[in-house]
Protein backbone atom coordinates (compact mmCIF):
# COMPACT_ATOMS: atom_id res chain seq x y z
CA UNK A 1 0.00 0.00 0.00
CA UNK A 2 1.15 3.66 -0.99
CA UNK A 3 0.89 6.12 1.63
CA UNK A 4 1.46 8.67 -0.56
CA UNK A 5 -2.04 8.32 -2.36
CA UNK A 6 -4.52 8.29 0.61
CA UNK A 7 -7.12 10.75 0.17
CA UNK A 8 -5.64 12.96 3.48
CA UNK A 9 -1.94 12.35 1.76
CA UNK A 10 -3.32 14.16 -1.56
CA UNK A 11 -5.68 16.53 -0.08
CA UNK A 12 -2.76 17.68 2.45
CA UNK A 13 -0.67 17.84 -1.37
CA UNK A 14 -3.54 19.96 -2.71
CA UNK A 15 -3.63 22.15 0.22
CA UNK A 16 -0.32 22.91 -0.08
CA UNK A 17 -0.35 23.32 -3.63
CA UNK A 18 1.51 20.57 -4.92
CA UNK A 19 -1.17 19.03 -6.62
CA UNK A 20 -4.54 20.70 -8.64
CA UNK A 21 -7.84 19.68 -8.00
CA UNK A 22 -8.63 16.48 -9.84
CA UNK A 23 -10.60 16.54 -13.02
CA UNK A 24 -11.19 14.05 -15.80
CA UNK A 25 -12.01 16.86 -18.47
CA UNK A 26 -9.62 17.78 -21.01
CA UNK A 27 -8.49 21.22 -21.48
CA UNK A 28 -10.56 21.92 -24.66
CA UNK A 29 -13.47 20.91 -22.91
CA UNK A 30 -13.00 22.69 -20.04
CA UNK A 31 -12.71 25.92 -22.21
CA UNK A 32 -16.01 24.60 -23.85
CA UNK A 33 -17.98 24.38 -20.86
CA UNK A 34 -16.56 27.80 -19.79
CA UNK A 35 -17.91 29.09 -23.25
CA UNK A 36 -21.41 27.72 -23.06
CA UNK A 37 -21.81 28.69 -19.38
CA UNK A 38 -20.43 32.41 -20.19
CA UNK A 39 -23.54 34.61 -18.34
CA UNK A 40 -26.03 31.81 -17.38
CA UNK A 41 -27.88 32.35 -14.26
CA UNK A 42 -28.86 28.62 -13.21
CA UNK A 43 -26.83 25.76 -13.59
CA UNK A 44 -26.65 22.29 -12.44
CA UNK A 45 -23.67 19.72 -12.61
CA UNK A 46 -24.27 16.04 -11.60
CA UNK A 47 -21.30 14.55 -10.29
CA UNK A 48 -18.84 16.72 -8.50
CA UNK A 49 -15.84 14.85 -7.94
CA UNK A 50 -12.64 17.78 -7.30
CA UNK A 51 -15.66 20.63 -8.18
CA UNK A 52 -13.13 21.48 -10.46
CA UNK A 53 -15.56 22.17 -13.43
CA UNK A 54 -17.92 23.53 -10.62
CA UNK A 55 -15.51 26.42 -10.04
CA UNK A 56 -15.09 26.99 -13.42
CA UNK A 57 -19.10 26.96 -13.91
CA UNK A 58 -19.16 29.38 -11.07
CA UNK A 59 -16.17 31.37 -12.67
CA UNK A 60 -17.84 31.79 -16.06
CA UNK A 61 -21.71 32.19 -15.02
CA UNK A 62 -23.63 35.19 -14.49
CA UNK A 63 -22.66 37.35 -11.71
CA UNK A 64 -25.69 36.85 -10.11
CA UNK A 65 -26.19 33.11 -10.67
CA UNK A 66 -26.16 30.08 -9.10
CA UNK A 67 -24.36 26.83 -9.78
CA UNK A 68 -25.65 23.55 -7.49
CA UNK A 69 -23.83 20.66 -7.56
CA UNK A 70 -24.99 17.77 -7.10
CA UNK A 71 -22.66 14.80 -5.20
CA UNK A 72 -23.10 12.42 -2.74
CA UNK A 73 -19.36 12.62 -1.90
CA UNK A 74 -19.24 10.07 0.81
CA UNK A 75 -17.13 9.72 4.21
CA UNK A 76 -13.84 7.75 3.69
CA UNK A 77 -11.76 5.44 6.44
CA UNK A 78 -11.07 8.72 8.26
CA UNK A 79 -15.04 9.60 8.38
CA UNK A 80 -14.30 12.48 6.17
CA UNK A 81 -14.82 13.28 2.50
CA UNK A 82 -11.58 14.68 1.29
CA UNK A 83 -13.16 15.15 -2.23
CA UNK A 84 -15.84 17.37 -0.50
CA UNK A 85 -13.40 19.42 0.94
CA UNK A 86 -11.36 20.24 -2.51
CA UNK A 87 -14.77 20.90 -3.96
CA UNK A 88 -15.57 23.78 -1.04
CA UNK A 89 -12.01 25.18 -1.28
CA UNK A 90 -12.34 25.12 -5.16
CA UNK A 91 -15.76 27.16 -5.50
CA UNK A 92 -14.64 29.65 -2.35
CA UNK A 93 -11.99 30.74 -5.05
CA UNK A 94 -14.08 31.65 -7.30
CA UNK A 95 -16.76 33.94 -5.54
CA UNK A 96 -19.22 34.66 -8.28
CA UNK A 97 -22.87 34.62 -7.47
CA UNK A 98 -23.71 31.57 -4.83
CA UNK A 99 -22.90 27.87 -5.69
CA UNK A 100 -24.17 24.98 -3.18
CA UNK A 101 -23.35 21.10 -2.83
CA UNK A 102 -25.99 19.78 -2.34
CA UNK A 103 -24.73 15.95 -1.02
CA UNK A 104 -27.42 13.14 -2.00
CA UNK A 105 -27.90 10.92 -5.27
CA UNK A 106 -28.71 13.30 -8.28
CA UNK A 107 -32.08 11.18 -8.67
CA UNK A 108 -33.06 12.43 -5.08
CA UNK A 109 -31.92 15.90 -5.94
CA UNK A 110 -34.82 15.71 -8.42
CA UNK A 111 -37.44 14.79 -6.26
CA UNK A 112 -37.74 17.92 -4.78
CA UNK A 113 -35.74 20.17 -7.77
CA UNK A 114 -38.07 22.85 -9.13
CA UNK A 115 -36.41 25.63 -10.45
CA UNK A 116 -35.58 25.91 -13.98
CA UNK A 117 -32.02 25.46 -15.45
CA UNK A 118 -30.47 27.02 -18.23
CA UNK A 119 -27.04 24.93 -18.33
CA UNK A 120 -26.81 21.29 -17.08
CA UNK A 121 -23.42 19.65 -17.31
CA UNK A 122 -24.40 15.45 -16.47
CA UNK A 123 -20.76 13.81 -15.73
CA UNK A 124 -21.86 11.61 -12.72
CA UNK A 125 -23.35 8.03 -13.61
CA UNK A 126 -21.76 6.94 -16.63
CA UNK A 127 -24.12 3.40 -17.11
CA UNK A 128 -26.79 3.10 -19.04
CA UNK A 129 -29.23 3.28 -16.39
CA UNK A 130 -27.29 6.00 -14.56
CA UNK A 131 -27.34 8.30 -17.64
CA UNK A 132 -31.06 7.56 -18.78
CA UNK A 133 -31.91 8.19 -15.56
CA UNK A 134 -30.67 11.65 -15.34
CA UNK A 135 -31.70 12.36 -19.04
CA UNK A 136 -35.18 11.66 -17.78
CA UNK A 137 -35.12 13.34 -14.52
CA UNK A 138 -32.74 16.94 -15.12
CA UNK A 139 -34.04 17.65 -18.94
CA UNK A 140 -37.13 18.89 -18.21
CA UNK A 141 -36.06 21.41 -15.85
CA UNK A 142 -33.93 23.05 -18.80
CA UNK A 143 -35.82 25.86 -20.52
CA UNK A 144 -35.81 26.96 -24.09
CA UNK A 145 -32.75 27.77 -25.22
CA UNK A 146 -31.12 26.09 -22.54
CA UNK A 147 -28.17 24.11 -22.82
CA UNK A 148 -27.28 20.32 -21.43
CA UNK A 149 -23.42 19.06 -21.68
CA UNK A 150 -23.06 15.61 -21.56
CA UNK A 151 -19.44 14.29 -20.66
CA UNK A 152 -17.86 11.07 -21.83
CA UNK A 153 -20.44 11.16 -24.74
CA UNK A 154 -18.60 10.36 -27.38
CA UNK A 155 -15.79 8.11 -28.36
CA UNK A 156 -12.05 8.60 -28.08
CA UNK A 157 -8.71 6.91 -29.07
CA UNK A 158 -7.52 4.98 -26.12
CA UNK A 159 -10.00 5.33 -23.89
CA UNK A 160 -12.98 3.01 -22.69
CA UNK A 161 -16.75 3.32 -24.49
CA UNK A 162 -18.98 3.91 -21.89
CA UNK A 163 -22.47 3.28 -21.67
CA UNK A 164 -22.32 7.16 -21.68
CA UNK A 165 -21.22 7.35 -25.21
CA UNK A 166 -23.67 4.39 -26.53
CA UNK A 167 -26.44 6.00 -24.80
CA UNK A 168 -25.92 9.59 -26.33
CA UNK A 169 -25.56 7.88 -29.73
CA UNK A 170 -28.57 6.01 -29.39
CA UNK A 171 -30.91 7.75 -27.49
CA UNK A 172 -29.84 11.95 -26.45
CA UNK A 173 -29.00 12.47 -30.45
CA UNK A 174 -32.71 11.45 -31.46
CA UNK A 175 -34.46 13.47 -29.14
CA UNK A 176 -36.52 15.76 -31.06
CA UNK A 177 -36.29 18.34 -27.72
CA UNK A 178 -32.52 18.54 -28.52
CA UNK A 179 -30.08 20.18 -31.04
CA UNK A 180 -26.23 19.99 -30.81
CA UNK A 181 -24.68 22.67 -30.88
CA UNK A 182 -20.81 21.98 -29.88
CA UNK A 183 -18.88 18.75 -29.80
CA UNK A 184 -15.09 19.13 -28.05
CA UNK A 185 -13.58 15.40 -27.63
CA UNK A 186 -15.61 13.29 -25.54
CA UNK A 187 -17.81 16.45 -24.54
CA UNK A 188 -21.27 17.12 -26.60
CA UNK A 189 -23.53 20.13 -26.20
CA UNK A 190 -27.09 20.71 -27.10
CA UNK A 191 -29.56 23.09 -27.43
CA UNK A 192 -32.82 22.55 -25.52
CA UNK A 193 -35.46 23.54 -28.74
Amino acid sequence: MNIWNGAAVLYARYRLGLVDADTQTTPAERACLARHASGRRSLVEIGVMHGATTALLRGAMAPDGVVTGIDRHLPGKLLVSFERLVAKHELARHPRGEAVLLREWSHDAARHWTAPIDFLFIDGDHSWAGLERDWQDWTPHLVPGGLVALHDSRPLPDREVYDSVRFTRDVVLHDPRFAVVDTVDSLTVLRRL
